[in-house]
């Protein structure tokens, strides 16, 4: 078994397009090594380090924050199954936060969002007195809840 992949081979392997890893790559997710022709070569532990990035994008998390959350690796290495757990609870709390707001967007998304644009038969009730232009442009009820 070779221990190197090739990004072609690590594309193929891990699901993610070639476009990708680069972009990964410039961004510090990810790692390779040049060869004597300049051609990129992953360790096959770069596998795993995919999953976790993938799995953590799928639920949400921005790429800025998994790539601080992958510095904090001794070394630079592939998370364990320890390390895992210890990143995906850091995590948690930031989901339930979205999770809340979601909710409170979904059941509330009918009702005034404090600019009047949807809910002039009501604004005076919601609104009264355009109060709430005095926090600014835009939908300022929404962003205060």
């Amino acid at each position: 078994m070779q221990s190197e992949l090739s990004v072609g081979e690590l594309a193929e392997r891990s699901g993610v397009a070639v476009s990708a890893l680069h972009f990964y790559e410039t961004k510090g997710l990810i790692h390779s090594r040049r060869t004597a022709g300049n051609q990129r070569r992953y360790g096959r532990d770069t596998l795993r380090r995919l999953a976790v990035i993938r799995v953590a994008q799928r639920v949400g998390i921005p790429l800025a924050t998994i790539r601080d959350a992958l510095a904090t690796l001794p070394d630079n290495r592939t998370p364990t199954r320890k390390d895992w757990m210890r990143l995906s609870t850091r995590w948690r709390d930031e989901l339930d936060e979205r999770i809340h707001r979601l909710t409170q967007l979904r059941d509330s998304l009918g009702g005034c969002i404090g600019c009047g644009c949807l809910s002039l038969d009501r604004c005076r009730l919601a609104n009264p007195g355009d109060r709430l232009h005095e926090n600014g442009a835009g939908a300022r009820r929404w962003e205060e809840d």
